[in-house]
């Protein structure tokens, strides 16, 4: 037993040498060589590859050498030894990731179709072969009609009465060897039949045990592949490899050959193969089986075709072996197919007789040559039958036409389409017209067909626009009114604002109705999508918009389709308020006819029975709700200071002072209603305009004077006239700021009031009255040697608390001065000896002593200084009293 194990591992030794291409032989050594120190010979290496050409896994050198030596003793008779641990295998160096591969340059094919067509072509199936090669490995169990060769491999297993394992290579001769049967024939015959033989023979000879075959090892086989590859040579493959993997090994064709002329040659003719017929998987099925000694011979390429276009495959086809023509319809398939199922046309570029490109428009059947390029293009790329929905809805839709004809109430048959808060009066469709090929728009009520009592029928290519409450308040916005006025949108505007604009400017009577409405310009919205999809649809709607003012919850501008009762309009409007006139309601409409005269014709309409639905509207209409009489101003007054209970109080029409105190209570005991201030609004406007209009008379006069034009009379030839003109423009800058109260001389005390109702003043909304408390002072102001306030000290007069001030300064103009009292009224202060001293001054007066204006009096510099203070000084005292009493 122990010489038949050594046996049996030296024969497997010397088989794998043999299959690897390695003879572990030594030359025998000349007599009389010596063999130096170290170089005595190394055992061999393992193989790279194992029989049957599957790769070795990665072993350490110390592995294998461990192996080696093992395979040596066992050849020797030696006992083998104890098998020992083996080192781990080395872990698989790591590979560098691949980089990603260029993208070819073109073939010389491919650039003669790219300078024709304009685009870049592949020729077809060449990619096929990019992939690297790799060492063919067998994968699962072979055919039962694979044809079994010298060199195989087989695997015998017994099992039953007899128990073995036998693998056993097929001999020279052709035949098998095993130990209990005679030599059996296997060469030349299929898997399938050698196993019924075996079978047969076991049973005969060895009864009682079973048999199963198997394959272990394939043998190689060399075949060689010449042409137009990439590596022509001798390709060493194994007996299951294919034509695909010979072309594979060495490398795949060239674009420079074909691939549907392959030709074979070998011990069982001449056939030629179809790779077309194997890639695109539509012919018959291509014989790719090799045999030892075959010879493959890839030659140059045939006649091409280009195909582009809309197809599912563009590319360059190689016309089937020794054709110079094919139908189109091939190629298609080819390519893939139109990716159109219908309407493609055909355009093929060609060469006639003179070299010169030729176009011609070609069928499916029709026969395409060497080096033509077919282009497949639709027939009418248009679009047909198609219907469009879109504004103020959940989303746009596009729905096909049905072959019976669409309508309205079709495309709108679920109402949750239409998005909240529509514009319920008007929607849109827009039209193509098939006579003039224009758009127009055709109007629809909303609300009526979302109720199912109308509708309109639709035509291909209809686009139905929704309209939203937004997008029709937009119509009354600043943007709008603006273009309405023919003033040019600004540049980012949108474009429906500049035909509006241009339309406005052109006719200006097209749009008088929606010009009149006098909208306040607050705000600046955008324009909304709707009008930037569709710019001419901002005029259209203005052309079919109805005015609606006045006593409104939302006045606006509102599209409507002609005979729409004025109650669907107030609807959309929100209503009238509650102060609304329905007895007078004024409707303005322009006649209809197309005359060169267009009066305008006006009704007042009494709808106090709210019949508003008997009022039919009509497009261009203007309809105003007036206010109904009310006696309540528009706004409050306000009373502050000393009264029983100030505030802000609302007024009627009429109403005067002595019924708003008595409202409030009247006044407290330390009321002090001769220093009462009073001021207007309208009042302090006059007051602010007269200041600037003073300004403006002064600098005017300072012009003249630089220019040499004063008037005759001036003093001294050494007069500063510098001075005088720089003083001059300090008080016009002082008259620009000056802020005036805009007080008014009223009467404020009950009693004065009752007893003369003609000094009764009437109020307005927005007066401000304040009753401050009596005062004790008496203030004195201006060109004295010390300003200040004095206590009020009963029958003194103005020169009193000048003098108590410390008196007039050298250059105070005592004949100018004057005294501002309580009420704002302004008197003499009677400072010169030709005055008489002047009035009595009450508590609470100002007196004020001016600078002398000389020497530019006489100049005209200052005309009417004396007023101008004493405005200013009124203003401000006024504005003092208010913020105190107020605070």
């Amino acid at each position: 037993m122990a010489m038949k194990f050594t046996h049996r591992l030296r024969f497997l030794y010397r088989t794998a040498l043999l299959l690897a291409g390695v003879v572990p032989a030594v030359a025998p050594r000349p007599a009389g060589a010596q063999i130096s120190d170290g170089a005595s010979l190394a055992p061999p290496s393992l193989p790279a590859l194992l029989p049957g050409g599957l790769p070795l896994p990665a072993l350490p050198p110390a592995a294998q050498q461990e192996i080696l030596q093992r395979m040596r003793e066992a050849a020797t008779g030696r006992p083998p030894a104890p098998p020992g641990p083996l080192p781990a295998p080395a872990a698989p160096a790591t590979l560098p990731a691949p980089e990603p591969a260029a993208t070819p340059a073109l073939s010389h094919t491919e650039a003669f179709f790219a300078e024709r067509l304009g685009l870049a072509l592949r020729q077809f199936g060449y990619d096929s072969f990019n992939a690297p090669p790799r060492p063919p490995g067998l994968i699962g169990a072979l055919p039962e009609d694979y044809v079994i060769g010298r060199d195989d491999e087989l695997v015998l297993a017994l099992r039953g009465r007899t128990r073995a394992t036998l693998n056993l290579r097929v001999q020279r001769d052709g035949s098998i060897l095993t130990p209990d049967l005679p030599p059996i024939p296997a060469a030349g015959r299929t898997l399938g039949e050698l196993r019924a033989d075996l079978a047969a023979r076991v049973a005969r000879d060895m009864p009682g045990t079973e048999t199963f075959v198997s394959i272990g090892q394939v043998r190689q086989i060399a075949v060689f592949v010449a042409g137009e590859v990439q590596r022509p040579g001798m390709q060493t493959l194994t007996a299951l490899s294919s034509v695909l993997d010979a072309l594979m090994q060495a490398g795949g064709p060239r674009r420079t050959g074909s691939l549907r002329a392959i030709r074979i040659d070998g011990p069982r003719g001449r056939r030629i193969v179809d790779l077309y017929a194997v890639i695109t998987g539509e012919e018959a099925e291509a014989d790719l089986t090799l045999t030892e000694g075959e010879r493959i011979l890839v030659p140059p390429l045939g006649s091409v075709v280009a195909v582009a276009g809309e197809v599912t495959r563009p590319g360059i086809y190689e016309l089937p072996a020794g054709a110079r023509s094919a139908p189109l319809a091939t190629l298609l398939r080819l390519a893939g197919e139109p990716l159109r199922p219908a309407g493609n046309r055909f355009l093929v570029q060609g060469t006639d007789a003179g070299g010169r490109r030729s176009f011609a428009e070609i069928r499916p059947g029709d026969a395409v040559r060497r080096g033509d390029s077919v282009l497949v293009q639709p027939g009418a790329d248009v679009v047909a039958n198609r219907l469009r929905l879109s504004g103020h809805v959940t989303a746009p839709l596009t729905r096909a036409l049905p072959r019976h004809g669409g309508s309205l109430r079709s495309l709108l048959s679920d109402p949750r389409l239409v998005r909240p808060d529509p514009y319920p009066r008007l929607a849109v469709v827009l039209r193509l017209d098939p006579q003039t090929r224009g758009r127009h728009f055709l109007p629809f009520d909303l609300s009526r067909l979302l109720r199912g009592s109308t509708d309109l029928p639709l035509a291909e290519g209809d686009e139905v626009i929704v309209l939203g409450n937004a997008d029709i308040a937009w119509l009354a916005s600043p943007p709008v009114q603006r273009a309405l006025r023919g003033e040019a949108p600004a540049a980012e505007a949108c474009p429906a604002l500049v035909q509006l604009a241009i339309a406005s400017r052109s006719a200006p009577a097209r749009f008088a109705h929606a010009r009149g409405a006098g909208f306040p310009e607050i705000g600046a919205p955008g324009c909304p999508a709707v009008f930037r999809d569709h710019p001419p649809l901002l005029g259209f709607l203005l052309d079919t918009a109805a005015l609606l003012s006045g006593e409104v919850r939302q006045p606006g501008l509102f599209p409507l389709a002609d005979d729409t009762g004025l109650d669907l309009l107030l609807a959309a409007a929100g209503g009238t308020t509650e102060g609304a006139d329905l007895s007078a309601i004024e409707l303005a409409r322009e006649p209809t006819d197309q005359s060169g005269a267009q009066p305008l014709s006006r009704l007042l309409l009494d709808l106090r029975s709210r019949n508003f639905a008997a009022v039919r509207l009509s497009p261009r209409d203007v309809i105003r709700i007036p206010r109904g009489f009310s006696d309540r101003e528009a706004g409050p007054v306000t009373l502050a200071g000393e009264a029983l209970r100030p505030g802000s109080y609302d007024i009627r029409r009429g109403e005067k002072l002595s019924e708003l105190l008595a409202r409030a209570g009247g006044l407290t005991p330390q009321a002090y209603p001769y220093g009462a201030v009073f001021t207007r609004e309208s009042v302090r406007l006059r007051q602010q305009e007269g200041f600037a209009r003073t300004a403006r008379d002064l600098e005017t006069s300072l012009v003249q004077v630089a220019a040499g034009q004063a008037v005759a009379g001036g003093r001294g030839v050494g007069t500063d006239v510098g001075s005088a003109i720089t003083a001059g423009r300090e008080l016009a800058n002082a008259l620009r700021q000056a802020q005036a109260a805009g007080r008014m001389v009223v009467e404020a005390d009950p009693v004065q009031l009752a007893a003369h109702p003609e000094r009764d003043v009437l109020l307005e909304p927005g007066d401000l009255i304040v009753i401050p408390k009596r005062p004790n002072e008496v203030t004195v102001v201006g060109a004295v040697l010390n300003p200040g306030s004095l206590q009020f000290r009963s029958g003194w007069r103005a020169g009193d608390y000048t003098s108590a001030a410390g008196g007039p300064q050298r250059f105070a103009d005592t004949s100018r001065a004057f005294v501002v009292l309580p009420n704002g009224q302004a008197a003499p202060a009677g400072l010169s000896a030709w005055q008489a001293g002047g009035p009595p001054v009450p508590p609470g007066s100002l007196v004020v002593v001016p600078q002398d204006p000389s020497p530019f009096e006489t100049w005209g510099l200052v005309r009417d200084l004396t007023q101008v203070l004493s405005q200013i000084t009124i203003s401000s005292a006024a504005l003092a009293v208010i913020a105190r009493e107020v605070r």
